[in-house]
């Protein structure tokens, strides 16, 4: 029986790696989705069948306790809240873990080889620190806490002391494992270090948080599966853990930081509202949606730049709406999406694929950056910090170094906006005062609304 159970744990593992291949692309994520899924589920009916159960009464009531929450979730969570659900699923994910680990230390007892204590150990803090992270980094997200950084004196040097005493305590534990007030301390600083390394992000770096917050998780599962010596959890757990440390360093790339300035660099504003705008509103060119729409009427090419603000006003179905007209005028459209827009990995390109805007629409920046200079509009809907030139020029700024979409080389610069706001990083935006950018003020559905009507009666 072992050796076809680690049969199938070998089939259940391909599975995971080819579906985390094709989850690599648009065209293939929906079949990369579900082929991990069966391999998920492979696994966990061998290793139920392997365990010899003789009761599957709570597991089964656990399996549609489970699935009927995820499917409400899945049914009602609108997609501006996809961020705050991906980090809670990434905190349930360590918390399953770290209860796990414990609870196969309360069954075998001080009984445990060496490698078995170690693994314990940092299942525990790991798990435990994603859990609380997860948990504040959903807190933030919601609005239920300031989205602004949270410091104090002396934060980094009480968060590693905090790391240094959960360490010793796990030495000790090592040392005697029959001692289990060792491990409850160290649950306690987990979850005190869980908050201390959290609160300290901003808003603008949630998309980097959400992926680091992801790779404990799959961490925290792989030590999981060194306690329970199963070898499906923890290639499964290290798989995750590998490929959120590897989006993690590509979101740190896009924006020119590194992954420590970011966790410790403090940068941000509570909801991008930052600290007001340089110049008074008076001092912009204002436009309206039919000014836009001559414009865009006898332009050749259009790109358009998606942003949070496109996500909060569940503005995308109108836009692909509008971005049909266009095409239908014989107007090149195409999307261009920054690596870090939005609220997590992956944002715009997900939000843009539920309102069925097609894949080889939509451009990754490096794709597109070189072609603004031969477009006629680009159209900026609900972004900022990615079309700063503050990231060029002001050496003083936060975002300095950060590639950017080259939007502001367009012939003409459309920004749809509430308001002259800074984005989440607090810096003030010098595209729109640039005279050739049109600023549209305004609630990103309600003014792609009115473009599409303009459009409709040229």
């Amino acid at each position: 029986m072992v050796t076809i159970t680690n049969i199938v744990y070998l089939i259940s593992a391909s599975f995971f790696i080819l579906g985390l291949k094709w989850l690599g692309s648009p065209k293939t994520a929906r079949k990369g989705n579900f082929l991990s899924m069966l391999g998920m589920l492979i696994a966990i009916v061998v290793t139920l069948l392997d365990k010899n159960i003789l009761d599957f009464t709570y597991i089964i009531a656990g399996l549609i306790i489970g699935a009927a929450i995820g499917a409400y979730a899945a049914k009602t969570v609108e997609m501006t809240a996809m961020p705050q659900m991906v980090a809670l699923f990434n905190g349930f994910g360590g918390a399953a873990s770290a209860l796990v680990a414990y609870s196969e230390y309360v069954r075998v007892g001080a009984h445990m080889p060496l490698d078995v204590s170690i693994t314990l150990v940092l299942s525990l803090l790991i798990g435990v620190v994603t859990f609380v992270g997860s948990l504040v980094a959903y807190a933030k997200l919601q609005g239920l806490m300031t989205g602004a950084p949270i410091t104090f004196p002396g934060q980094k040097f009480a968060n590693g002391i905090l790391l240094l005493i959960a360490l010793v305590l796990g030495s000790f534990f090592v040392a005697e494992p029959a001692v289990p007030t060792f491990l409850l301390v160290i649950i306690g600083v987990a979850l005190v270090l869980g908050i201390t390394s959290v609160i300290p992000i901003g808003g603008a770096d949630m998309p980097v948080v959400i992926s680091l917050l992801n790779s404990y998780s799959g961490l925290a599962a792989a030590m999981t599966g060194f306690v329970l010596s199963n070898n499906v959890l923890i290639i499964s757990g290290a798989l995750v853990g590998a490929s959120g440390i590897i989006l993690t360093n590509i979101m740190c790339k896009a924006m020119n930081r590194s992954l420590a300035n970011v966790l410790f660099g403090a940068v941000g504003t509570a909801d991008g509202g930052g600290t007001g705008a340089k110049k008074d509103k008076a001092e912009v060119t204002q436009y309206t949606a039919e000014d836009a729409a001559v414009v865009l009427d006898s332009a050749r090419s259009v790109i358009i730049i998606p942003g949070y603000g496109l996500a909060v006003a569940q503005a995308q179905h109108v836009l692909h709406e509008f971005a049909e007209l266009l095409m239908q005028k014989g107007i090149k459209v195409r999307y261009a999406i920054h690596p870090v827009a939005g609220r997590m990995p992956g944002h715009m390109n997900v939000l843009l694929a539920e309102a069925n805007v097609p894949y080889d629409m939509l451009y990754e920046m490096d794709q597109i950056n070189d072609d603004f200079q031969n477009t006629d509009v680009a159209l900026v809907i609900g972004a900022n910090d990615v079309i700063n030139p503050a990231a060029r020029t002001q050496k003083d700024s936060p975002l300095y170094g950060m590639p950017i979409l080259n939007v502001d080389q367009a012939r003409t610069v459309m920004i749809i906006k509430r308001s002259l706001s800074p984005g989440f990083a607090g810096v003030d935006n010098e595209l729109f005062y640039d005279p050739k950018t049109m600023m549209l003020f305004g609630d990103a559905k309600e003014m792609v609304t009115e473009l599409v009507k303009e459009i409709k009666n040229i």
